[in-house]
């Protein structure tokens, strides 16, 4: 199993900045994929952005330039770095992982936090 823990969340207003952390703990040798995604109140959850163990990213395109995802393997950790922030942008933001275990993807989740962004 994998252990998920989200921090960084809070109330920021538009145009601010706001950096999440996700630590991964367990069975972490094998994780591959780690990620973001967000669900604001009555949407569907949307992928953010993901890293892959070699450093590959991809974005959603509406924060592409905006969003910055990184990962630290020797700290088990994945950042978000979340810069010009939107009201459109209030969720809240779970950290992902997978691992691929006998060719099955394996997928974790953290609690989530809440990022709202507000006047």
């Amino acid at each position: 199993q994998v252990q998920l823990v989200e921090s960084g969340g809070g109330l920021v207003q538009p145009g601010g900045s706001l950096r999440l952390s996700c630590t991964a703990s367990g069975r972490i040798f094998d994780i591959n994929t780690m990620g973001w995604y967000r669900q604001a109140p009555g949407k569907q959850r949307e992928l953010v952005a993901r890293i892959t163990k070699g450093g590959t990213t991809n974005y959603v395109d509406s924060v592409k330039g905006r969003f910055t995802i990184s990962r630290d393997n020797a700290k088990n950790t994945v950042y978000l770095q979340m810069n010009s922030l939107k009201p459109e942008e209030t969720a809240v933001y779970y950290c992902n992982a997978d691992r691929w275990i006998g060719g099955r993807r394996n997928e974790y989740w953290g609690q989530g936090t809440q990022v709202t962004v507000t006047v």
